[in-house]
């Protein structure tokens, strides 16, 4: 299906995945652009470097579109990446401070990536249109993760839509054709899409968080909170909420070790980390991050038959 983000991405679905530290590895975000969507990597990662994790996905993505997120407030620290992500990748993204013309400009001085920012009110999508982005990602409160917005993702979409000219994709607890088919009738260019790919072969996530989402039963099993806010206080996310009754019931500071080159680096209680493959220890009193849709999502599958189950009934 053709629309304003698949025209100026160049990608065969409207469809990105969403750039998750920890679950969205090369393996992920390649396999996801092969089948004709938008593959994303996260900023970060402990061993591998942002040179080698490009080099890997675009290998993998054969010709497919990929992308990188990064948080606003850690582009300063991270420039050489940020500027190497916009001269090599199709789409450098920018989420949680708001949209600054200056950051735009610097991809723009960098490479030929197009520049999008995830943002949660309209306010915020007005500054990201004035700030010179060529798309816009409008996050409602559903999303799992760290959430920037407080009102659902309908009706975000609907007040953006009649604010800015710039492509929208929608995102916030998209997991099923339906979720898909409701926003791209609604006027979405394309969704975004998280915590199914959690749950892929290709995910970098630990296999005990998966099993936790794929436990879950409605977005009832999810609650917004402020509970892993370690290294990063105040910042509203979404998790399961096993998660957090674990996390309170554990008995200890150190919840689990992050394994790097054979040295075990511990992980607090409350901390923000992810739980991907490199981890060992107490892994469901960990950030457990879960969009409301986690209860539609019943077993792993291969990214690219999550992507034809999102798209199978759009036109």
């Amino acid at each position: 299906m053709e629309t304003a983000f698949t025209e100026l991405v160049g990608c065969r679905h409207p469809v990105q995945q969403a750039a998750m530290v920890g679950a969205a590895v090369p393996e992920l975000a390649g396999a996801v652009a092969r089948a004709g969507a938008l593959g994303m990597l996260g900023q970060f990662d402990a061993v591998e470097s942002a040179a080698d994790r490009m080099t890997r996905a675009l290998d993998l993505a054969g010709g497919g579109a990929v992308g990188m997120g990064f948080f606003g407030h850690a582009v300063e620290t991270d420039l050489g990446n940020f500027e190497a992500a916009a001269a090599r990748l199709r789409v450098v993204e920018v989420f949680w401070t708001d949209p600054d013309a200056a950051v735009v400009q610097r991809s723009r001085r960098a490479g030929p990536a197009l520049v999008a920012w995830q943002v949660g009110t309209v306010d915020g999508a007005l500054a990201a249109a004035d700030a010179g982005c060529d798309f816009v990602i409008a996050q409602g409160v559903e999303a799992g993760g760290h959430v920037r917005g407080t009102t659902p993702r309908q009706e975000l979409l609907a007040s953006v839509l009649a604010s800015i000219a710039i492509p929208v994709v929608a995102a916030g607890g998209i997991a099923t054709a339906g979720h898909v088919q409701a926003a791209i009738s609604a006027g979405a260019a394309a969704v975004r899409v998280g915590t199914r790919f959690v749950a892929t072969e290709e995910s970098g996530a630990h296999p005990a968080y998966v099993a936790a989402l794929l436990s879950a039963r409605s977005a009832q099993d999810t609650i917004l909170t402020t509970t892993f806010g370690g290294g990063w206080p105040d910042a509203p996310h979404r998790v399961l909420r096993s998660a957090v009754a674990a996390a309170e019931a554990f008995d200890g500071d150190v919840v689990a070790h992050s394994v790097v080159n054979g040295e075990h680096r511990p992980i607090a209680r409350f901390s923000s980390a992810t739980p991907s493959r490199r981890v060992e220890g107490h892994v469901a009193a960990m950030a457990l991050y879960a969009g409301e849709g986690v209860g539609d999502i019943h077993e792993v599958r291969p990214a690219a038959a999550v992507v034809a189950d999102l798209v199978a009934k759009l036109g």
